[in-house]
């Protein structure tokens, strides 16, 4: 397994050696429940997790970590904000709403609410984009929700989220803004403040830590009244008889109110040293550059990201992407092959599929290289 050349960042990170001592030292030596317990390393346990919610604030650029709601990962997190803003308890409801979404969405940004369409009676509308498949501020349908990919995982460019956001809001002030910035956070700054976003979500395993961890950003965490989630950890107190059923619910504030349950608390541990390896060790986007340079003069391939795009993806003329993929596998080299979850775009590019390359930290020239000539042995 050490001879394979791994370049699907894109779809998760390896984990850095910081990532794996801290989850390890954590699992050995100071395991604890967090929000639990008062003994010695329980409490040890939610000054860490308090720790690490501050530390993701900074690095998203949050007022507040009250802000930083922990998830299971973008997916959840998207599906998450879907029930949390049509929720009548909150008096909130997408019936007979206009919501916009984009052919660049993942289909974890756009499925929750193209499901809210089909039963509440929502509308959708498409945000205009360009001939280069980039979101545009003008012409913007006025919406009263507008999800935002911040970057394609297919196209990898990154889009202008604070522009979009402003324009949207200038055709309805009280928009809701929903941002995915799953592929983003990996070569961006996030500055959430300068967004003005409503709502932000990221997976941690894009950037290095472990996989069953997301962070939700809820700018206003106190203007939704009831959570999506129901559990332990989240109830404040119980008033009145529940034997009688005349009770009533006191949750907790944010971000405990939505936390229900335990939280995953070795990939938290394991958060605050990918950031800061992220920080410091952003891909090498000139890898890609090199790609871009020798394979978009190869007369069997035909490439469908631009050279300062912070993936390349491409198709292989002539075979197709599930066979190419299979090939390329059987020779050491790791690449995604399909539509990248990311079918509206497939479609509107009239692909069934396409070839993507991503890279990571770990990956070197000499990697990139010697995936070329891997890729033009085996389309000549």
């Amino acid at each position: 397994m050490n001879n394979i050349i791994y370049l699907d960042a894109a779809a998760s990170a390896l984990k850095p050696e910081s990532v794996i001592k801290a989850e390890t030292e954590f699992l050995r030596d100071s395991y604890a429940n967090a929000g639990r317990g008062v003994c010695a390393r329980a409490v040890a346990v939610d000054t860490t997790v308090s720790h690490v919610r501050k530390k993701v604030a900074d690095f998203i650029g949050a007022e507040d970590e009250t802000q930083i709601i922990f998830t299971s990962g973008t997916t959840d997190g998207m599906n998450r904000i879907a029930k949390i803003i049509d929720n009548p308890v909150s008096g909130e409801t997408l019936k007979n709403k206009t919501i916009m979404v984009s052919d660049l969405d993942h289909h974890s940004a756009r499925l929750p609410f193209e499901v809210l369409r089909n039963s509440f009676d929502c509308k959708i509308v498409l945000c205009p984009m360009d001939r280069n498949y980039n979101l545009m501020c003008s012409d913007l349908p006025k919406a009263d929700v507008f999800v935002i990919t911040a970057m394609s995982n297919v196209l990898g460019v990154a889009q202008d989220v604070q522009g979009l956001i402003s324009a949207a809001r200038k055709k309805n002030p009280n928009v809701i803004t929903i941002v995915d910035a799953a592929q983003y956070v990996v070569h961006e700054k996030i500055d959430v403040q300068k967004w003005n976003c409503d709502f932000m979500c990221f997976s941690a395993h894009k950037i290095g830590a472990d996989t069953g961890l997301g962070v939700m950003y809820i700018k206003e965490p106190d203007r939704w009244v009831s959570p999506d989630k129901f559990g332990g950890g989240m109830v404040s107190r119980i008033v009145g008889s529940a034997a009688s059923s005349n009770y009533s619910v006191k949750w907790e504030t944010a971000p405990a109110k939505f936390e229900a349950g335990t939280l995953p608390l070795t990939q938290i541990i394991g958060l605050e040293p990918a950031i800061e390896h992220l920080i410091s060790h952003r891909p090498n986007l000139d890898l890609i550059k090199y790609l871009y340079d020798r394979l978009s003069k190869n007369e069997n391939i035909k490439v469908i990201t631009e050279r300062d795009s912070a993936m390349f993806t491409f198709v292989p003329k002539n075979m197709h992407v599930l066979d190419f993929g299979v090939m390329v596998g059987t020779m050491g080299l790791c690449l995604r092959v399909g539509n990248m979850c990311a079918g509206w775009l497939h479609n509107l590019m009239e692909l069934s599929g396409t070839v993507r390359i991503s890279v990571g930290s770990w990956n070197t020239m000499s990697d990139v290289q010697k995936a070329a000539d891997i890729i033009e042995g085996i389309v000549k």
